[in-house]
């Protein structure tokens, strides 16, 4: 035994040289890697055994342990076998796998260290598309603080957040932070154009959309918005050239109407309803593009197309107010008024506060012969839009009507001062100021209104009249035959019809001033009953008097020249095309009045 152990210890020496071998590897080897690396190392490695189709490798991450003399001592199979084996120097080639696997485990920890900046954009979606904005906009701020403001979805959602609550500016500084972010993304620059726009920065927002179209030269967004925003700046070609670019790539209606309000505001409604036509025909279901259709016929007189297409429209939407209202405006137009009252009666449970609604209840009780009520409904509409001039005018019809010169002059004079190159008002105004004994004033006024209006012929028969009363016999027979010439002029349109009371009229002032029998009234005119009693009764007390008299002539004609229609050709426009009995149609509306301002009526007749 004790041979065999010296045997042993003789062998000692040889294991020395290994131990050190050993006691340097481990001086070499790299610090423990945590379990979670491992863990990590060795999913990669599945990832590319499965996609390499490689044999897997069994990696023991921790080291056994031994027992030994003097107690737990840790190894593991790789010190094992190193002590077994003679050790050689470490080449670069060796060491390149043990690099690769350190810069691994430091790009893992750096990603530990990182977040992930998108990992909460599925929760601000959820909040925001149920418009949650709160908890939304308490996710975005946490969402910010964790990735030190480099979410640029968060950061879009909360532009959108602030957009929607009126915060305009703001929305504005968070979509260029995200367009910072992500210089090439064209939804960025749109959403800054867009910003623009609503703050009234047209020209900035072109030039935003233009890069925005050089990152995507297929949307027709940014088309349609360029062509939007040349509307505001009055730059209408290039608006047009926009919107058509706009429906090559893809065609929409919002598209179509805003091409056809171009053509409106350059006061082409033949275009406008080519352009509604063709709307029409690809949404057929669209309730504004057929009630909006059915106004422009409306507006050309053309009354069987506008009930058919306003019908259209109440078939699809029986609660559409501006259908209804377009339609009891036609009604009203006809005479109708119990039937408009019944229409309007439905608009004012959808719209209480409309002022053409209330403007158009006003004339339907003026046709009835109720005054009172009519002021009542005007001035209600006057409240709800104080700059509307046809609500103004109405006033000022009505207030002569009911011989309140005084307030029918307050409300003519706002109505010029808002409506200044119109004829009929100067001439309301004039007749106002005759009746408030002030002729020259009401010279002033006549003379102005025969300046803007070219083709109506009661402004010079009026004039006429009080030339005559004020003894100016030659500046009254000028006047006559400039009437005259107009009434020539008026004679070949098929549809017109002169007011009986005013060919009467002016008949009589023809004979008062010796021009002849042979008049130029040879046209059949309409024998309408005048809506006015007390007045055709003082004119025909007024028409007893000798032709002498030319106070009493003066009276009379002034009252006719109130109270009747007149027509629609102000300030040298088109000749009419409507009988001078009915109400005037509503002139083609521009701008955001496009819903509305077919149906407010201007009533001049009573």
């Amino acid at each position: 035994m004790g041979a065999k152990a010296r045997s042993n210890y003789s062998s000692v020496p040889m294991d020395r040289e290994h131990v050190e071998l050993v006691k340097r590897a481990k001086a070499e080897a790299p610090a423990p890697v945590p379990s979670s690396i491992i863990l990590a190392f060795k999913i990669s490695i599945i990832f590319q055994v499965v996609l390499e189709n490689k044999p897997l490798i069994n990696i023991r991450s921790q080291p056994e342990k031994t027992k030994t003399k003097t107690g737990l001592k840790t190894t593991n199979r790789a010190e094992e076998r190193l002590a077994t084996r003679t050790q050689f120097p470490a080449t670069a080639e060796s060491q390149k796998p043990r690099l690769k696997k350190v810069a691994f485990l430091l790009a893992f920890k750096q990603a530990q260290e990182f977040p992930i900046l998108e990992k909460q954009n599925w929760l601000i979606h959820l909040h925001y598309i149920r418009k949650d904005y709160e908890a939304c906009k308490a996710v975005i701020k946490e969402q910010l603080q964790e990735t030190q403001g480099l979410c640029e979805y968060a950061i879009y959602v909360q532009a959108l957040i602030f957009r929607l609550e009126g915060n305009i500016q703001e929305s504005l500084e968070l979509f260029q932070t995200c367009a910072v972010l992500s210089p090439q993304c064209a939804d960025n620059l749109k959403q800054v154009a867009r910003s623009l726009f609503l703050l009234g920065k047209h020209k900035a927002a072109i030039e935003v959309y233009n890069e925005a179209a050089k990152l995507n030269q297929k949307d027709w967004e940014i088309c349609h918005n360029l062509g939007v925003c040349y509307i505001y700046l009055k730059q209408f070609d290039k608006a047009h050239d926009q919107l058509h670019n706009a429906l090559h790539l893809n065609r929409h209606d919002l598209t179509y109407i805003m091409l056809g309000k171009i053509h409106l505001l350059q006061g082409d409604l033949d275009k406008a309803i080519e352009i509604y036509k063709k709307a029409v025909e690809f949404s057929p279901e669209n309730t504004e593009l057929l009630t909006t259709l059915g106004h422009l016929y409306l507006q050309l007189g053309i009354y069987q197309k506008a009930f058919e297409h306003l019908g259209n429209a109440l078939t699809y939407d029986p609660t559409n107010y501006k259908a209804i209202l377009a339609a009891g405006s036609m009604m009203q137009t006809h005479g109708d008024f119990d039937v408009a009252l019944t229409k309007y009666r439905v608009v004012a449970c959808a719209v209480p506060e409309s002022p053409p609604l209330w403007n158009n209840i006003g004339m339907c009780f003026f046709g009835k012969k109720k005054y009172v009520a009519a002021i009542s409904c005007l001035k209600r509409a006057n409240y709800l839009a104080p700059f509307d001039w046809k609500i103004l005018y109405n006033l000022g019809l009505v207030h002569l009507t009911m011989q309140q010169y005084a307030s029918a002059f307050h409300f003519v004079s706002a109505a010029i001062n808002l409506q200044p190159k119109m004829g009929e008002l100067f001439m309301l105004l004039a007749v106002a100021l005759t009746n408030l004994e002030d002729p020259e004033n009401a010279r002033r006024a006549y003379a102005e209104a025969a300046r803007l209006d070219r083709c109506n012929p009661l402004v010079n028969l009026n004039y006429a009249v009080l030339l005559y009363n004020q003894g100016e016999r030659k500046g009254a027979l000028a006047q006559f035959q400039e009437m005259e010439k107009k009434v020539r002029l008026l004679k070949d349109s098929p549809s017109l019809e002169f007011d009986a009371e005013m060919v009467e009229m002016a008949q009589k002032l023809g004979a008062a001033l010796q021009v002849g029998e042979a008049l130029v009234w040879t046209k059949p005119v309409k024998d309408t009953k005048s809506k006015h009693r007390s007045a055709s009764a003082s004119k025909a007390a007024s028409l007893q008097q000798p032709l002498g008299s030319n106070q009493a002539l003066g009276q009379a004609m002034s009252s006719a020249a109130a109270y009747r229609k007149l027509p629609s050709g102000a300030g040298g426009t088109a000749q009419p095309t409507k009988p001078l009995s009915l109400p005037l149609e509503p002139e083609p509306a521009t701008g955001a009045q496009l819903t509305e301002a077919p149906a407010q009526i201007r009533e001049t007749q009573e």
